[in-house]
């Protein structure tokens, strides 16, 4: 393996959750080891057992536990105002701090699902599926008779361009995230409130 992941702050557990998410994205699932990823956060490949029975659960714990944290987040926004574009905004500002923050999940998201045991798989698309909901409901409030499979549309578009950062923006330094996160959420804005056009 090449150079070695920043170890962060925290519990174990989540420093391993970290630190998988960083290496499963550069190498890929199948490219990690157990005794790499222990050698990343300091243990023996052995000691990663006592948190986690083996790789598969480590992933499904990342990707149920970003699907839920997500699920949350939106969730929230939805709540905090009767205003659907302030709704609508919240959200695109909430998914682009995601993707500048997160960018490793992302890419694992998008290349490891498969590698989910089955029931684990089924759960990350129900909590994906709700979420892109709370983004349908938000743009129909805009948007009043836009067909439900236009806006399912329009969101999924909107994350693809959101979610490109790990693409468009690798390597992002902490002082460009904000100047960058303005820049994508203005193009989600732009598109998502010009549906009817």
């Amino acid at each position: 393996m090449a150079a070695s992941p920043v170890v962060p702050a925290g519990g174990r557990r989540q420093q391993i959750l970290t630190v998988a998410a960083q290496l499963f994205a550069k190498h890929g699932f199948h490219g990690v080891s157990i005794a790499d990823l222990g050698a990343a956060v300091g243990v023996s490949g052995p000691a990663l057992y006592r948190h986690f029975p083996g790789k598969e659960a480590l992933l499904a714990e990342m990707l149920i536990g970003i699907s839920e944290h997500l699920l949350a987040g939106g969730q929230a926004r939805a709540r905090s105002s009767d205003d659907p574009r302030t709704v609508l905004r919240a959200l695109v500002e909430f998914q682009a701090d995601f993707a500048l923050r997160e960018p490793e999940l992302i890419v694992v998201q998008d290349r490891d699902l498969a590698n989910l045991p089955v029931e684990a798989r089924r759960r990350v698309r129900l909590l994906q599926r709700t979420y892109v909901e709370i983004w349908v409901d938000a743009l129909q409030r805009v948007h009043p008779g836009l067909p439900v499979e236009s806006a399912r549309i329009a969101a999924h578009g909107a994350f693809g361009l959101l979610n490109s950062t790990p693409h468009s923006a690798p390597g992002l330094d902490v002082q460009r995230a904000p100047a960058v996160a303005a820049v994508l959420t203005r193009m989600a804005l732009a598109a998502l409130l010009d549906l009817t056009g």
